[in-house]
């Protein structure tokens, strides 16, 4: 080669390597890709790259507007606002001109909406809500039980706090399962990534907002899997953080201003308690310590009041149901959270998607504690949560204390019948979450003494009064320990795993006792699926005497009666008081067992029991 072809070729060289160090390539765009025709147009996309604030930002496309580019204390950080109501679906560059004539560029796409039908259909008192923990469900691909480069890499079935290998593909092997049991509705603990150092199972410390677990598959994947539920007829609901992150999220190592999180000059921890957001005579501090306190240690508190948090929350959520067509939220520790911006937040989801279920959990002590943080500022709140429903923990520990309590006015089946008669606090009660335990809680079967009558008593009472029940994987086959630790209440569903001695999806793998609870459950959860009066039916209760509870669920089409005997001897009860609910009927026919009542004048009750009967002529 001749000199001067040489010297040509290294100064070319030399100018290539010198633009390329003066480019600040992208190492995020959060959302990635966002989508044409949304009801609320402005759409506002972070960008992090080091020292990228010195960058130009533009962006031509037809239709589309850049408003603003906000620069934040950390110079690696961009927010750009667009104002899409003109946009059409299609492709557009965001470029970032940098001192010195360096660029950057990055392909954005606004995709064209899905309108199939099946997409945020909502989760009602017609469904019934299956919780499932998938690192503990099944192991349907074992090539991800380990991924390379994770922080936390330890897979022990024998351990409560190491990861399991569970995963999206092994839910999706078992749909038919959970079709066959009568379940509607899928709640899985979050999946989105967790790469924290250890413990990190159970999901609730995102490190990626937008990103799947790569433990349990990818993005891809999960939209694959709300897709093949649907197509069975099952919704999905989404366990939706805003409260917390991870402390090895992403943005925790380079935040982009100090107020992204709370932060204290020493660590401070929540209160955990509920009471100084409605406590007319709190200490302000009392109440900044319940909303800004972190969880624990390596779950910061992320900061709602500011905007781009707020921004960055709300986008990221609706982001998962245009992605997914998702059907519903449960909200995690709902009573720690800004208020205001849930509110906000609420109405933005629900704009988009007016039929969309988001539910809260909120682990109170009272009705009325309940109701403070539901819809419809019945309790005299200052700021309308317009959260349509909660984690009902009153009903829950009422149909216990029906279970194991003792008789009085105010113990026993009478704690039922007075917690529901305080329904009228609530906007619409029937939005409320109805269960009996979840991962965080012991085990039903253990809570009643693992008395096979007081579960298939309990089970009924969640299947038939108001409310969206929620029953926790392995109710349906006894599945028992007390939650101390956690990892007691999180075990493995036998069968998920190749080379499981039993498998529990099955018959042949179960025992008779469980079969004869799996098919108790089956047959009443089926039988709810088909029933107007369960289903839409209005409720109306009767003051227990005597420890015997009735109530009816009816509709101009169906009338269904339920009685609840908690005498541990039986009884018969004369049904005279019962007139102007059951009117013509004369016969009633048991749900559960099939049997006839030609005769519904005295309906002999076992003891420790609760009868479903749906009245006929």
């Amino acid at each position: 080669m001749k000199y001067f072809e040489r010297l040509l070729l290294c100064l070319l060289a030399g100018v290539t390597m010198n633009a390329y160090a003066q480019t600040a390539p992208l190492k995020r765009v959060e959302p990635a890709f966002w989508w044409s025709g949304m009801k609320n147009s402005k759409l506002q996309v972070l960008l992090y790259g080091d020292n990228i604030a010195s960058a130009t930002v533009t962006a031509k496309y037809p239709g589309l507007t850049l408003k603003k580019v906000s620069k934040v204390e950390n110079p690696n950080y961009l927010f750009v606002d667009f104002e899409t109501a003109a946009a059409k679906p299609g492709k557009f560059d965001i470029i970032l001109s940098f001192p010195g004539g360096a660029k950057t560029t990055y392909a954005y796409e606004l995709k064209q909406r899905a309108n199939d039908g099946k997409k945020a259909q909502g989760v009602t008192s017609k469904d019934l809500i299956y919780l499932l923990m998938p690192d503990r469900f099944a192991n349907g691909d074992v090539s991800n039980d380990k991924v390379n480069g994770m922080r936390d890499m330890s897979l022990s079935r024998d351990s409560l706090y190491t990861r399991h290998g569970g995963d999206l593909q092994g839910v999706i092997n078992n749909l038919d399962y959970l079709k066959d049991l009568g379940i509607t509705a899928i709640w899985m603990t979050p999946e989105v990534e967790n790469d924290q150092k250890s413990a990190s199972y159970h999901g609730y410390a995102a490190t990626d907002f937008y990103k799947i677990d790569p433990r349990y598959g990818t993005n891809e994947l999960y939209k694959s899997y709300v897709e093949k539920c649907h197509e069975k007829g099952l919704k999905v609901i989404k366990d939706v953080v805003p409260n917390h992150c991870g402390s090895e999220a992403w943005f925790m190592h380079d935040l982009p201003m100090k107020s992204w999180v709370h932060e204290w000059p020493k660590f401070t921890q929540t209160t955990y308690k509920d009471q100084p957001a409605m406590d007319p005579y709190r200490n302000d501090m009392d109440w900044k310590l319940q909303v800004d306190g972190w969880f624990v240690p390596t779950m910061p508190d992320m900061n709602e009041s500011n905007p781009f948090v707020a921004n960055y929350l709300t986008q990221n959520y609706i982001w998962w149901i245009e992605y997914t067509g998702l059907d519903g939220f449960r909200i995690d520790t709902f009573p720690y959270n800004d208020l205001q911006f849930m509110a906000n937040w609420m109405e933005a989801v629900r704009a988009e998607y007016p039929k969309f279920s988001i539910f809260g959990e909120a682990l109170v002590n009272s009705v009325v504690s309940q109701a403070f943080y539901t819809e419809g500022a019945t309790v005299n709140q200052k700021v309308d949560t317009k959260l349509k429903g909660v984690t009902d923990v009153a009903l829950k520990n009422a149909i216990y204390e029906t279970l194991n309590g003792s008789f009085g006015w105010t113990n026993g089946v009478n704690r039922l019948y007075d917690v529901l008669s305080q329904d009228f606090i609530y906007k619409n009660p029937e939005n409320n979450v109805i269960f009996m335990d979840n991962h965080d809680m012991s085990r039903y079967f253990s809570m009643v003494g693992q008395n096979f009558d007081k579960y298939k008593s309990g089970l009924a009472i969640l299947f038939t009064t108001r409310g969206v029940p929620q029953v926790y994987y392995g109710t349906e086959i006894l599945m028992k320990n007390f939650s101390n630790p956690d990892g007691w209440v999180r075990e493995d569903f036998q069968g998920g795993w190749p080379g499981d001695k039993q498998n529990k999806f099955t018959a042949a793998g179960r025992t008779a006792f469980e079969n004869e609870a799996f098919t108790f459950f089956k047959t009443l959860a089926n039988y709810r699926k088909t029933s107007d009066a369960l289903q839409n039916g209005k409720l109306m209760q009767y003051v227990p005497e005597n420890g015997i509870y009735v109530y009816f669920r009816y509709t101009n089409s169906q009338t269904v009666m339920v009685i609840v005997n908690t005498n541990d001897t039986p009884q018969t009860l004369n049904t005279k008081r019962f007139t102007d609910r059951i009117n013509s009927f004369s016969t009633a026919k048991d749900v559960v067992s099939g049997n006839q009542h030609n005769k519904i004048e005295e309906i002999k009750l076992p003891a420790t029991s609760t009868l479903v009967l749906e009245l006929g002529k």
